[in-house]
């Protein structure tokens, strides 16, 4: 015999298997970007977007909501995928941002231009630190908010703001020092 406490359950779990379902149609390719982003390999990053997805459905039963959105909970499950792959392969590989598409219109030109631009990035990206690459990569690749990101990290969302201007502003000076020297 079911309970009332029962049904309430099966209706949250249920609630959130739609709402799951609807977070994979929405951030499925955001997770494989992020990841491609920090592995530099599209199959590989595929499959963590896939786990992501497999170890929330294996998780929902113990899923509560805390405040943090539920997609937040996703790129956190992402982020510790890609930490356990690089442990489990001993590096880290950079990836060449010039590699990673960006959603332009349809006109050639500005995607040359933009892929110009992602070349010259990606030949200081390396220059930052670790966690401000990753915060860049959550809040731009995996398009997070800044207090989503934090949640991810394990910090405030004002931190997350501050490590991100930190990072731009360290990448417009050095953008600008290599534009200066001809990159």
């Amino acid at each position: 015999m079911t309970t009332r406490a029962d049904r309430g359950k099966t209706g949250v779990r249920s609630a959130n298997e739609t709402r799951l379902a609807g977070l994979y149609e929405e951030y499925y390719d955001k997770i494989a970007h992020y990841a491609y982003v920090h592995m530099g390999n599209k199959t590989e990053a595929e499959d963590i977007a896939g786990e992501v997805f497999l170890k929330a459905l294996e998780s929902l039963k113990s899923y509560e909501e805390r405040g943090i959105p539920m997609q937040a909970w996703l790129f956190r499950i992402a982020h510790n995928l890609v930490v356990d792959h690089f442990r489990r392969q001993g590096k880290q590989p950079t990836v060449p941002l010039e590699t990673v598409s960006v959603r332009t219109g349809d006109d050639p030109v500005e995607i040359a231009e933009r892929n110009m631009e992602l070349e010259k990035v990606a030949k200081v990206m390396g220059q930052l630190t670790r966690e401000q690459r990753e915060v860049l990569g959550l809040r731009f690749f995996g398009g997070l908010t800044s207090k989503e990101a934090g949640n991810i990290l394990g910090k405030s969302d004002g931190a997350v703001r501050e490590m991100q201007r930190a990072a731009l502003e360290k990448l417009r000076k050095l953008l600008t020092g290599n534009y200066l020297a001809g990159i």
